[in-house]
């Protein structure tokens, strides 16, 4: 077993240089192009995730620009922000947060473009709803259906199978310290419960999925980051050090771990494409189900997302760990964060966190497999295949809390940058789309108007599937949405 982590751990190593060339390459490229949207149109992404839906064909309300934040934000914010950040702090030193910041800003404008793209390239379900996603958009868009293959069979096992096993794995870890045991008893009735209620949601479909996400991420993502701001208040005076510790650190200046610069930018770039998802490809699925009336919308949406998830919720388990002296050069997970916060408002908060990882990883659990779901779809129709699929998830979600914390932690980094590698490819030639769509959503701002869209107005892009003009839906004249 040693051996095959060791083994992942060397292909990471060489295989991920490429990965963040890619990853901030072109997150560069699209913050310098957009005019730094993802900072400029930061009010604006406050505005759209607080509409409503668009009605669809049927009359029925679809999914919100929030219900569809709340699903990504469900695979987002996980045991990422709170074991991830744990483990590339003790590894790569405080310095790794701030490589976690600039990846956060950075990677905002990538989630934008993708978001933008698969909000447009959607395609209406068997329900009258939508979905999508970057296997859509390598469809429809670059019209490279083996692209779009290769990128639902990755996504597929990265999120369905290995992601899962993550969340469960750390939830052991957590249900571990707060009972002060390291036997398999507990891992194996943590496995079977987190399965038996992934089993229970999730054969329940998209709405289902949503509704749960929109409730319990909002509440424990929420208490979370005020038990951050209660320890950063007791420790204010400790405050000015740890931000410059951070920034000394991630530039080598004062080394607390082996490797110094380069472990704190690895692991800070690793634990934050994780945890935020930026440029992956996986956010997109989530917010192609929304009803929106102009697909930059929900571009912004997602930014915002990125936001939420590093620059809240991993920023805060960061203090919470840097401000109780950790010991850095130790691989921990969860534990280290719990152990954190004990020691600055007491014993009970182990048992809190425990509670908050379950929720945070079970949503996650459920918001990973939507996204393999959708791109299921996309290979197949045969719902036989879903249904197989789904018992594959169930049993991957029971087999991560056996797993050994190193090797599924590897398992994770390797899937995630081959998908990240396939989806970055496809953004490049297609950001021109989405840029025309900007401009489009630009110039209506600018007039003082709601943007919306529609595929006749921009008749220069092809191959989408939706985004019809308005038709008039009832003998009352009123106007019927079909984007």
């Amino acid at each position: 077993m040693d051996s095959l982590v060791d083994l992942i751990a060397d292909v990471n190593d060489t295989y991920w240089y490429v990965v963040i060339a890619l990853l901030v390459g072109l997150g560069l490229y699209f913050t310098v192009r957009s005019r730094f949207v993802q900072i400029r149109l930061l009010p604006d992404m406050l505005r759209s995730v607080t509409e409503g839906a668009e009605t669809l064909p049927d009359g029925t309300k679809g999914i919100s620009a929030f219900k569809a934040f709340s699903i990504s934000a469900a695979s987002r914010v996980g045991t990422g922000n709170i074991a991830g950040v744990a483990i590339a702090i003790s590894i790569g030193g405080p310095g790794a947060v701030f490589w976690m910041w600039v990846m956060a800003i950075l990677g905002a404008s990538s989630a934008f473009i993708e978001s933008t793209l698969a909000q447009l390239y959607k395609v209406r379900d068997k329900d009258g709803g939508f979905h999508g996603g970057p296997a859509y958009y390598m469809l429809h868009g670059l019209r490279k259906r083996w692209m779009g293959v290769l990128f639902a069979v990755v996504i597929t096992i990265t999120y369905g199978f290995v992601f899962n096993a993550v969340q469960t794995n750390s939830i052991v870890d957590a249900v571990n310290t707060s009972l002060d045991t390291d036997g398999n008893g507990a891992a194996v009735v943590v496995g079977l419960v987190v399965a038996g209620l992934t089993a229970a949601v999730i054969f329940g479909g998209v709405r289902r999925i949503s509704t749960v996400s929109s409730i319990v991420v909002p509440v424990v993502a929420g208490a979370y980051i005020l038990m951050a701001l209660l320890v950063v208040a007791l420790n204010i005076t400790e405050v000015p050090g740890m931000f410059r510790l951070i920034v000394e650190n991630a530039f080598g200046i004062q080394e607390v771990v082996t490797g110094g610069f380069a472990a704190a930018f690895m692991n800070g770039i690793r634990r934050g494409l994780f945890s935020n998802e930026a440029g992956m490809g996986s956010a997109p699925n989530a917010g192609a189900t929304a009803a929106v009336s102009h697909p930059v919308k929900q571009g912004l949406v997602q930014s915002l997302g990125v936001y939420f998830d590093t620059l809240l919720v991993c920023t805060a388990t960061a203090f919470i760990i840097l401000l109780s002296d950790p010991e850095y050069g130790t691989r921990a997970g969860a534990s280290l964060t719990q152990n954190a916060l004990a020691a600055q408002l007491g014993g009970w908060t182990v048992h809190f966190l425990t509670v908050a990882i379950f929720f945070l990883a079970f949503t996650s659990v459920i918001g990973n497999y939507y996204y393999g779901e959708t791109n299921i779809e996309f290979l197949t129709p045969s719902r036989r295949v879903l249904t197989w699929f789904r018992a594959l998830v169930v049993v991957c979600v029971f087999a991560g809390a056996l797993g050994s914390v190193p090797l599924v932690w590897g398992l994770a980094d390797l899937v995630m940058g081959v998908m990240a590698t396939v989806n970055l490819a496809a953004l490049l030639p297609l950001s021109g789309i989405a840029f025309l769509l900007f401009r489009h959503y630009s110039k209506q701002k600018a007039a003082g108007q709601d943007p919306t869209f529609h595929r006749d107005e921009i008749p220069e892009i092809t191959g989408i599937q939706v985004w019809e003009p308005p038709t008039v839906s009832d003998a009352d004249g009123r106007i019927t949405s079909h984007g």
